[in-house]
C-alpha cells in the first residue's frame, strides 16, 4: 500500500493470470473501473485498516469493519491479487548499511516505457516513474555508498536511448508516509 519501497517485487498478477489493465481491455472497460469493482466501502476499510498497522490481524479488523476473519482474509488477498495494495516492511535503508540514497532524473529519447522497462530490471533501482516536466524518469535508487552510485550511474547511463542524467542526492528524510488512505 506504497508507492515504492526498496526491494519489493512487482504487484502479483490476478488469478487468472492477467494484470488487471488487460482483463479489463478485453472487457472493453477503463483499468480504473476493473480495480475500482474490488473497492467497495467495506474493502476500503480493510485497506485502511492495514495503511495504519500493516501487521493487525485479521480478526482485529473483521471486528472493526463488521466482517468474520475468513471473509477479510479472502478479501485482502484478492486486493493483493489485483494488484491493488502491497503488504511489504519498509525498513530504514541506513540501518541496513545503505548509505547513499538518490533520486536520479534521466532524460531519453524515443519511448520512455521501453527506457524505463529497461531501467526497471536493474536490481538496484527501486522506483521508476515516467514523468512530465524536465525529465522523462525519476528513478530512485539506495546503495552502498559514493562507488556503487558511480558503478550504477554508469550502467543507467549505458541503457540505449539514454540522453543524459542529474543526480539529487537525498541529505536527510524528513517525512516518508504512506497513509493516503482511499477516498
Amino acid at each position: 500500500m506504497m508507492a515504492h519501497t526498496p526491494g519489493t517485487p512487482a504487484a502479483p498478477a490476478a488469478l487468472d493470470g492477467q494484470p488487471p489493465a488487460e482483463r479489463a481491455r478485453r472487457r472493453g472497460e477503463p483499468a480504473a473501473t476493473a480495480q475500482s469493482s474490488l473497492l467497495d466501502r467495506i474493502s476500503m476499510q480493510i485497506i485502511e485498516q492495514l495503511q495504519q498497522d500493516g501487521r493487525r490481524s485479521y480478526a482485529a479488523i473483521g471486528k472493526a469493519v463488521g466482517l468474520s476473519e475468513a471473509a477479510v482474509r479472502q478479501r485482502v488477498q484478492r486486493l493483493l491479487e489485483a494488484g491493488v495494495m502491497q503488504i511489504v516492511a519498509v525498513t530504514d535503508p541506513l540501518t541496513l548499511g545503505f548509505h547513499r540514497q538518490t533520486m536520479i532524473g534521466v532524460k531519453c529519447e524515443g519511448d520512455p516505457e521501453r527506457v524505463g522497462d529497461l531501467l526497471a530490471e536493474m536490481e538496484e533501482i527501486d522506483y521508476v516513474v515516467i514523468v512530465a516536466g524536465s525529465f522523462d524518469l525519476l528513478i530512485e535508487v539506495v546503495c552502498e555508498d559514493d562507488d556503487h552510485l558511480l558503478e550504477i550511474l554508469s550502467r543507467v547511463r549505458t541503457v540505449p536511448s539514454v540522453t543524459s542524467t542529474e543526480t539529487f542526492m537525498y541529505l536527510k528524510l524528513r517525512k516518508q508516509t504512506y497513509s493516503w488512505g482511499t477516498r
